[in-house]
């Protein structure tokens, strides 16, 4: 299986790999990786690596449902890591990716210097109520074999993207075609198998992820407000980022704070003394917008 990769920014510099979210790809975190490998955010300099997850974007949509589980997503990222010689590295995922993130976070927290996460979960810990989101998004997946644009359409009216409204038709014309160049076979596989209603919950394993953890969510989302609290009380050092005038997707309705935020968290993880991590206090931080120039994106690599 191959997954296509774009990276931009310090070819030597301190690495970040940017996960996206259920039907995104790497062109999607754009507003974000554009920022942060920019060079004009909190030092160090940064080499942002973007993949497409299976069955997302560029990257191959396998018929084996196993390759989608969230578990496998984790260790197809570390692949990535490794193919690209990362040692340990700064891990950011949103929705779908951040999911994957905290996977890899509770699984191999040895890998990272720091994880952040936006609008993510710990998946459901409920059973009845995870047999219920696994029936609805079977349901979801057949609607996407039977009519893919109409599926986009409806996914992308949902609360989850009501912030992006905003954003001007030019937008979300941008959005739905990148959702329609994925390969919807692979999309279906991702939510029959990597959906929360698929995925075992992460919440007794929180304790184990103790890599400092930043929790980005838009002061519009309410629920994911209430669910990064609660991440916030679990995990062993993390620190909550709530950004002002963002909905679900903070990176993309407000991506400079977002940016600002995240950088100035990897400056300040890279900056500490080795060992001093297990004090690292957790602390509410609401980021001023800061205008930031972008830089446009690098020439991409295949993995």
């Amino acid at each position: 299986m191959e997954l296509a990769v774009r990276w931009t920014g310090q070819a030597d510099g301190v690495p970040v790999l940017v996960l996206h979210g259920f039907t995104g790809c790497a062109q999607a975190m754009a507003p974000l990786t554009e920022r942060l490998a920019a060079g004009n955010l909190p030092r160090p300099a940064l080499r942002v690596i973007a993949p497409d997850l299976v069955g997302h974007g560029d990257s191959d949509s396998p018929d084996d449902l196993d390759l989608y589980r969230v578990e496998a997503m984790a260790a197809q990222v570390l692949a990535v890591a490794d193919a690209l010689d990362c040692d340990t590295f700064h891990l950011v995922g949103y929705s779908m990716g951040g999911r994957v993130a905290l996977t890899l976070g509770c699984t191999a927290p040895q890998r990272l210097r720091s994880l952040t996460l936006i609008g993510a979960s710990a998946g459901i810990s409920d059973p009845a109520e995870r047999s219920r989101r696994a029936e609805a998004d079977r349901s979801r997946a057949e609607r996407i074999a039977a009519d893919f644009p109409g599926f986009v359409d409806e996914w992308m009216a949902g609360p989850l993207f009501a912030g992006q409204a905003a954003l001007g038709e030019a937008h979300l014309r941008a959005a739905r075609a990148e959702r329609l160049a994925s390969n919807p076979q692979g999309l279906a596989c991702s939510l029959m198998a990597g959906g929360t209603g698929a995925m075992e919950p992460l919440h007794e394993r929180l304790v184990d992820c103790d890599a400092p953890t930043l929790l980005v969510v838009g002061a519009r989302d309410s629920k994911f407000c209430a669910v990064a609290d609660q991440l916030a009380a679990a995990l062993p050092r993390a620190a909550l980022a709530h950004i002002d005038g963002a909905g679900h997707a903070a990176h993309v309705e407000q991506p400079e704070a977002t940016a600002a935020a995240i950088a100035e968290f990897i400056a300040g993880t890279e900056a500490l003394p080795a060992g001093s991590l297990a004090s690292m206090p957790a602390a509410v931080a609401r980021p001023a917008l800061i205008e930031v120039e972008a830089h446009p994106v690098g020439e991409g690599d295949q993995v």
